[in-house]
């Protein structure tokens, strides 16, 4: 299964655990001086949702993230956000805590890992 595809790890990671990952990032972010700053507090809990409905449907779950913003265009939807190396870093230092955090059958786990690792980077757009 190629890392950029993991859409068949839903039977084995599910929604409740999906939910769980995200709400354990976004538990971090209020606190972290490199990520707060670029989450407005009015907006975090709808960037939770975003997260864990992108997410979702990228895993095979439920596609409520294509049925309320269609496309994730996820390049044009970070834009308006400076993602340098450092934030990537540290974006995925507290993903990997709450992918740790889990429960969850390891292969799922390292499909995911790799998934949001690539993304991350994917996002980057200013340099250092």
């Amino acid at each position: 299964m190629s890392a950029a595809e993991p859409s068949d790890v839903f039977a084995e990671i599910g929604t409740e655990r999906l939910v769980q990952l995200v709400a354990a990032f976004y538990r971090q972010i209020p606190t972290d001086d490199v990520l707060g700053p670029l989450y407005p507090p009015e907006d975090l809990q709808g960037a939770e949702e975003r997260l864990r409905d992108f997410l979702l449907f990228r895993v095979g779950g439920h596609p409520r993230y294509l049925e309320t913003r269609g496309h994730p265009r996820l390049r044009m939807r970070h834009a308006p956000f400076r993602i340098s190396k450092k934030e990537r870093d540290r974006w995925v230092d507290l993903m990997d805590v709450a992918l740790t955090s889990l429960d969850s059958p390891p292969h799922a786990t390292e499909v995911l890992r790799r998934f949001l690792h690539e993304t991350a980077t994917f996002l980057i757009n200013t340099p250092d």
